[in-house]
Formats: structure tokens, sequence, C-alpha cells
């Protein structure tokens, strides 16, 4: 994969933003090698993510931060700039479910996810050795139903002490305090086996066979402190018959999440993910 940096910006819509923002890259010779717009009418604001082939600029990183200053100032921009040749540091969560932290593992160790997959914490040990053939640390990190608090405490001192710039939770099956979600806002991903909003909590399987579904689908969204309402990143359904059992429904749901964790965390990687409000933008 060639070097490339990632724009990412957004800021009240107006006309000559995309043509201020391609002429200062045209100024120091940046080869656009994809771009996407997205303006969104309701709320009247500009999305707009660009990768440039890093090598064909004339400025440094910082030179190029730095220029984008006047706009910034101009456009009352959010910019980020991100280099691909530094992969975000992610740590995975699960619980006793494997399907979604084997893939991913799967995917990390096939070169398919840009990123450095730090550490696996749970709260059970069940998938110590399997995370270490991948030559990943684990930690088993129980979580005592009368005393939390000291549990994610922990929990948090392991997240910075990797440096985790994203958090994976892969049917890590325990709530989060809200002092961590605020903390890492729009940082901590999961995997919810339900297309929400229906079936909000637990056992959405159970709720959907009850309530004699034709769809099963799953989600993957930003944690908040919000149970399961946090902005939608990506969502997926498989068609399912009246003769279905509930474990059919698990069985054939697990296909789906762990795909659409896959998909939600690669875009979140490559910062094709914008979120406004509780909504979010995601480029292609």
């Amino acid at each position: 994969m060639s070097r490339s940096y990632t724009i990412v910006l957004d800021c009240p819509d107006r006309i000559g933003i995309a043509s201020s923002v391609g002429a200062l890259l045209t100024q120091y010779g940046g080869w656009v090698s994809e771009a996407a717009h997205h303006s969104d009418e309701d709320s009247n604001w500009f999305f707009s993510r660009i990768e440039v082939v890093a090598d064909s600029l004339t400025i440094s990183l910082e030179e190029l931060k730095a220029a984008f200053a006047p706009l910034v100032k101009e456009f009352s921009l959010n910019l980020k700039i991100v280099d691909s040749a530094v992969p975000k540091k992610v740590v995975l969560m699960a619980s006793k479910g494997s399907h979604c932290l084997a893939d991913l593992l799967d995917r990390y160790k096939n070169g398919d996810l840009n990123c450095e997959i730090s550490c696996v914490i749970s709260n059970h040990d069940d998938m110590r050795s399997m995370t270490q053939w991948y030559g990943i640390d684990y930690h088993h990190v129980p979580v005592d139903k009368d005393n939390k608090s000291a549990s994610f405490a922990k929990v948090e001192s392991l997240i910075e002490e990797y440096q985790a710039e994203c958090v994976v939770l892969a049917r890590y099956m325990q709530i989060l305090p809200q002092s961590l979600c605020e903390k890492l806002r729009y940082q901590v991903i999961n995997i919810h086996h339900s297309f929400l909003p229906s079936f909000i909590g637990a056992k959405p399987y159970h709720q959907a066979s009850r309530r004699g579904v034709k769809l099963i689908g799953a989600t993957c969204h930003y944690v908040t402190e919000a149970l399961d309402e946090g902005p939608i990143i990506d969502q997926d359904v498989m068609r399912v018959r009246h003769s279905d059992k509930v474990e059919d429904l698990v069985r054939l749901g697990k296909d789906v999440e762990k795909t659409v964790l896959a998909r939600g965390l690669r875009a979140h990687l490559q910062d094709r993910v914008l979120v406004h409000g509780n909504k979010t933008v995601v480029f292609d």
C-alpha cells in the first residue's frame, strides 16, 4: 500500500470549500487519489474526505497542516489529517462468544485491517490460547457485579497503557461505565446482534423470534452513554423463515455480526466515518 495522507473535514456548508481545498493541494503538487463530498441539506453541513499521495506533495505533513490554517479559520473547518503509515492502535474486548474476535484476529493476521491490535481484554479466560496464538497480549479482567468500578478502572488503565486509539467490543457482554464512554467518545465500536433500533438490550434474537420477524440483522455503532443508541456505522440483514428456531437465528446471525463489525471497523480505521449529532456520514 502506497503512503497517503487522508484529509477529513466538516463545516457549515457554503460555496467555495471544495475548490479552496483543491487549490491548496494543487499549489503543493498534491495528487488526489480519492475524494468524496457530501452536503446535508437538513443541517446545512458539508463533509469531505480526500486521499493524497504523500510523495506527490512538495511539503511535509506538518507543513501541510500549517497550510490549512487559513482555511480552517475562513470556513470554520473541523479538520483532521491522517498519515496511512501510522496505523491506529486497537484494543479488542470480548466475553465468551468467539466468532467476532476470531474473525477480527484472522483479518488482522492476513493484513486485511490496517491497524495494530495491541491486546485483547476479556472478563473471561476462555480465549487466551486463541489470542496468544496470534502473538497478541491477553488480559483477563473479571467483572465483579458488586464492584464493577474496580474492574473498569483496570480496563481503563490497560487502554491507557496500550495507548489505544480505538476500542472494539467484539461481543463484550458488559456495559461500559458512563465516564469511560465520555472519555473515549467515538473511539469505542460495538457490534449489536440486532438491526437497531429494533430489539435493544439483552437477547435480541429471542425478542426477534417472539415477534416473528422475517429479517434479522446486526448493527455496528459507536458506544455512548445511552445503551445501543450511539451513531450507527454499518448494518446488514439476513432473511429468516417462520420455521427457524431461536438457535437458528443465533447461528445465522453470527455470520452477519462478524461481517458488519469488520466492515465498520475498517471504515473507522480508514477515517471514512464522520459523526454529526447522532448520525454518521460513511464514505465508500
